[in-house]
C-alpha cells in the first residue's frame, strides 16, 4: 500500500484515523545508525510501525525492526512521543492517519541486515551521511532529538 505524508500542509486531507505507531533509533557498535528505505514512499527511515492488539510497545518495537531489517535489538528508552495533527499520513485504500507515534532508543543486540516487504534497502549510516539520504521532516525531527541525546522525553 503507498502512502503521501502530508506536513504542515494546508491542502492536506482531514484525518479520519489514528493508531499508536513505534519507531526505533538504533545505533550499532561503531555508532552508525539504523536506516530503511520504505516500500510505500520510497524515503530513508528509522524502522517501525504499528502496533497489534495483544503486544506491549516493546514487543512492537522488536518485532516491527527484525521484520524490517533482520536486526535484533532491546528497548533502552523514549525519545519522544509524536502527535503533530498537521502531520497526517493517506494510504491509498482511504484512510488519512494523524501522527501518533512513540520513538524509542534501542541497542543493537545482533542480527544480519536484509530487506523485507517494507524496505528496499537497509544500512548503517554515520549521523554525517544522514544529510545525503531523502528522509521525511518528521523522521529528521526524532533524529535530531535522538542526536541531542537528552535526557528529556519530547513531546507534541
Amino acid at each position: 500500500m503507498s502512502r503521501v505524508d502530508y506536513y504542515n500542509d494546508p491542502n492536506a486531507p482531514k484525518a479520519n484515523s489514528i493508531a499508536v505507531a513505534v519507531s526505533a533509533f538504533i545505533r550499532h557498535d561503531d555508532g552508525r545508525i539504523l536506516m530503511i528505505r520504505r516500500t510505500d514512499n520510497g524515503l530513508y527511515s528509522i524502522p517501525g510501525g504499528q502496533l497489534e492488539l495483544g503486544e506491549t510497545l516493546a514487543q512492537a518495537l522488536i518485532r516491527e525492526v527484525r521484520e524490517e531489517t533482520g536486526i535484533e535489538c532491546d528497548v533502552i528508552d523514549v525519545i519522544g512521543l509524536y502527535s503533530n495533527p498537521n502531520h497526517v499520513i493517506a494510504y491509498d485504500d482511504g484512510e488519512v492517519r494523524q501522527e501518533f507515534s512513540i520513538c524509542f532508543r534501542a541497542r543493537y543486540l545482533s542480527g544480519a541486515l536484509r530487506e523485507s516487504s517494507e524496505s528496499t534497502e537497509v544500512l548503517w549510516v554515520s549521523s554525517s551521511e544522514l544529510s545525503d539520504l531523502e528522509i521525511h521532516e518528521s523522521i529528521k525531527l526524532r533524529l535530531e532529538h535522538a542526536l541531542e541525546g537528552k535526557s528529556s522525553v519530547y513531546f507534541t
